[in-house]
């Protein structure tokens, strides 16, 4: 079964950075596309940004331009990377795993346990 696992979270005050890692395994072929979601309290779950297995990316339009999404060679390692860091970006992190290329939620069956940002003011 596929597993993933994040890492990479903490507090950074605005404008700052963070780098998040996914690491996926279970699997004879990586599921084609991984994305990074997010949570904050009290609100729905949103995509941010994801990769499929050929490179090609998807991003939500809050992080256009802020976050960069790419892979490790051996494509089981996705990584987020967050520049700009507003605190609006506070929310839990989720990098989950879909065989189609899609931003929605429901599409995605395989999910981490999630990594915590937090951007202060």
């Amino acid at each position: 079964e596929v597993q993933l696992v994040e890492s990479g979270g903490g507090s950074v005050q605005a404008g700052g950075s963070l780098r998040l890692s996914c690491a996926a395994s279970g699997y004879l072929l990586r599921p084609y596309f991984i994305t990074w979601f997010r949570q904050a309290p009290g609100k729905e779950r949103e995509a941010v940004a994801g990769i499929a297995r050929d490179g090609s990316t998807l991003y939500t339009d809050s992080v256009k331009g802020r976050f960069t999404i790419s892979q490790s060679d051996s494509k089981n390692t996705v990584y987020l990377q967050m520049d700009s860091l507003k605190p609006e970006d506070t929310a839990m992190y989720y990098c989950a795993a879909s065989g189609i290329k899609t931003l929605s939620a429901n599409q995605y069956v395989y999910w981490g346990q999630g990594t915590q940002v937090t951007v202060s003011s």
